[in-house]
């Protein structure tokens, strides 16, 4: 294992230059020594006990006290361990410029997305050169000769350290555009309206939004929701007529563990309300002409059934896991939709996993996983006959595209891999064919220089684990190569192989980028995301590091050239891997890490905490306490050696609070026998997403790919 070691400039008193006494010298040498080795310590904390106890178990948390946002005390220790970052941050300055400015030029400056027809126009975003935000535009005709701007981002940002833009849509009849922008970074949108023929705003806006609206026909009322300011729970859905400026509650999810959320049906006939838990739906339904009546249920909620549904044109379309672990599809009536009601229309299939679905005048398309692929489906809702799209690479990820029109003769979609950059095409329903719309451009990428691949590692009870992998091409399994190992792990998600612009600057200099598609998340199907969750949340941290011990038999690397990197529920993976095993890892980014678990699911004033209970389990009662306990990072740290580590969080993070990495390096730093480095990096300015602006994101990578390449002794 790689030992960070400090030098310091002093001066021995030997040689020729020192015949004199050398007492004085030795004096001022020393003084020097511990001047430069105080400047560049790490803090240490004041340690506060606080007692922990439930079901007979008591835990001492010395570090609780990090949680008083806003106090001196708090922010103090979080200046100071960013000042200590920066301070050994320098040491990779140079490689972090290169990088960064690598990065920077895989950019396209000016660059806009193709545009999607939406009734009357067509609307795309576009970026102008150096500016950090997008433009939203529309234009009357395809080419999009005759353009308007409806809102430019970087004027909305223009004095704000931070900001972020949810949602943006016009009007039915695209007279008004409501945009929900956010300028902390804490998720809590403003909806503002804009006059699109004076260009002023309205004086009317909502405040303290999810960021999710949806337009009536009416073209006067949006619907919304709304969290609870508290939790951050989105519990409410609100009814707001921009002419009166009157608000009225109409919908409140009473139940702790379900969020609530508003969409509109790809036909514009109707406006659901959707509350759902990670293991229960339900939805309510009113005609998008009539948003004054009553919102209709369409079927109350059951323990472990779940369901989305979407206007066909005549009835609905009903995607569900019920009777079908991986989901099928299923149609009713408007005025009949109990469960005995339904037709099977897409059968269950125990090897596919059906993970969402568009429903056009003539077809059904279907996104599937397959072996641990995502695929297309289309289904001829005439004929009854079903195809599927072909795609080039071993490793991809395909994904719906802008489609906003139900009568529409192509379905968009974007496809991407390891190495070819994010392409949007149009499959027509009719020829089969797919054609090329617009590939990202990607100004210095050579894509013949790399390759990819797909790789299988055993679990250790026996299960194949998928692994994605992109090098250079010449690499060499011979063990003397680097390797970044990136996961996740949780809620279902899961992690595709998409085109990162910045794993090249990785590449190019010898590294393998990998990603670990362990249980927990949905990429083997629905029963892939059951193994990784609740009590069996586990085989997450185990499979992740079965995949590294794979490739390090494998000769793709070594134990001291790997490395680990994951984010948010990932950070918690990254945490639980080195209590496991610190042995296999050189060094560890881990970004807004969820690693005091525990302690966040026993508050249930901490943000989003009961809604999860379905994920990790209730630690209220005792076989979840003790589950829980036994893998949650921060409750097992030991007396070991640690690899060398990067923890970065956002001061206003809302779903991983600032103080959990916090209090994690604090005690870390406490408990580890080794000479490694551990740093914290907080963004004062940002939330759980890091700092907005397209430039500046790429930055924060940077700093996190520069801390790994020092670890490996690569300096340019």
């Amino acid at each position: 294992m790689r030992i960070n070691k400090i030098l310091y400039s002093s001066v021995v008193c030997v040689g020729l230059f020192f015949t004199i006494s050398c007492s004085q010298t030795e004096k001022k040498d020393v003084m020097k020594k511990n001047s430069i080795a105080n400047a560049i310590q790490p803090p240490k904390p004041a340690k506060i006990p606080k007692v922990l106890e439930l079901h007979g178990d008591k835990r001492v948390d010395d570090y609780f006290w990090m949680r008083e946002r806003d106090t001196k005390p708090v922010l103090d220790h979080l200046n100071a361990e960013n000042k200590y970052f920066e301070t050994h941050a320098k040491k990779w300055e140079k490689v972090q410029k290169n990088i960064f400015s690598e990065m920077k030029a895989r950019v396209k400056e000016d660059d806009s997305s193709p545009p999607a027809k939406d009734g009357k126009f067509y609307f795309f975003t576009q970026y102008k050169k150096g500016k950090e935000y997008p433009l939203h535009m529309r234009s009357t005709d395809k080419l999009c000769k005759n353009v308007k701007v409806l809102l430019d981002v970087n004027k909305l940002a223009e004095g704000k350290k931070f900001t972020e833009v949810a949602e943006v849509e016009t009007s039915p009849n695209d007279k008004i555009l409501a945009y929900a922008v956010d300028h902390v970074g804490r998720r809590f949108y403003d909806v503002y309206f804009k006059n699109l023929a004076t260009g002023k705003l309205l004086k009317q806006h909502v405040k303290n939004t999810t960021g999710n609206f949806v337009w009536a026909n009416d073209n006067k009322t949006i619907f919304y929701s709304q969290q609870n300011p508290e939790t951050l729970r989105s519990e409410k859905i609100f009814k707001f007529n921009i002419e009166t400026g009157l608000t009225k509650e109409i919908y409140f999810e009473k139940d702790e563990i379900f969020n609530v959320g508003v969409s509109k049906s790809l036909t514009d006939n109707f406006i659901f309300i959707e509350s759902g838990s990670f293991d229960s739906s339900e939805i309510r339904f009113v005609n998008a002409n009539k948003p004054d009546e009553a919102f209709k249920l369409f079927l109350a909620r059951e323990s472990k059934l779940e369901y989305s549904i979407e206007d066909s044109g005549s009835e609905f379309f009903i995607h569900t896991n019920w009777q079908a672990e991986n989901f099928r599809i299923m149609q009713a009536p408007y005025s009949a939709t109990n469960k005995n009601q339904w037709t099977e229309l897409i059968r269950h299939k125990p090897e596919t996993f059906i993970s969402g679905m568009l429903v056009f005048k003539n077809h059904l398309v279907l996104r599937e996983r397959e072996k641990g692929s995502t695929q297309l489906h289309i289904y001829d809702r005439k004929t009854k006959i079903s195809s599927f799209v072909n795609f080039p690479d071993p490793v991809y990820v395909v994904n719906f595209g802008s489609n906003h029109e139900f009568d529409a003769k192509n379905l968009r979609y974007s496809y991407q891999s390891l190495v070819r950059p994010n392409s949007v095409f149009d499959f027509n329903f009719i020829s089969q064919e797919s054609v090329l719309v617009k590939q990202n451009e990607v100004p210095t990428y050579d894509y013949t220089k790399y390759e990819s691949e797909k790789i299988w590692a055993k679990a250790k009870d026996g299960t194949e684990i998928p692994v994605s992998l992109v090098y250079k091409k010449g690499f060499k399994k011979d063990g003397s190569q680097p390797l970044l190992l990136y996961g996740y792990g949780s809620y279902g998600y899961s992690m595709d192989p998409s085109f990162r612009i910045s794993t090249f600057s990785l590449l190019d200099r010898g590294f393998v980028y990998a990603i670990a598609h362990v249980r927990g998340g949905s990429e083997m199907g629905r029963n892939w995301y059951e193994q990784g969750r609740m009590l069996n949340k586990k085989n997450t941290f185990t499979d992740f590091n079965s995949v590294a011990e794979h490739l390090i038999k494998s000769k793709y690397t070594s134990a001291n050239k790997m490395y680990a990197m994951g984010g948010s529920a990932g950070g918690l993976l990254m945490g639980a891997i080195v209590n496991l095993r610190p042995d296999l890892y050189n060094g560890i980014v881990s970004a807004v890490p969820f690693v005091d678990v525990l302690t966040t699911m026993l508050d249930s004033s901490i943000p989003l905490t009961t809604g999860e209970y379905e994920q990790w389990g209730n630690p209220n009662e005792k076989k979840y306490y003790d589950y829980i306990k036994s893998y949650s990072p921060y409750d097992n740290i030991e007396k070991k050696n640690y690899p060398s580590m990067l923890v970065v969080t956002g001061y206003h993070d809302s779903q991983v609070q600032y103080w959990e990495p916090a209090k994690y390096v604090a005690k870390l730093r406490e408990y580890k026998t080794d000479d490694n480095l551990v740093f914290l990096k907080t963004d004062m300015d940002s939330g759980h997403g890091g700092a907005s602006g397209r430039f500046k994101a790429i930055e924060e990578i940077s700093v996190q790919y520069a801390f790994l390449l020092n670890l490996e002794g690569i300096k340019e």
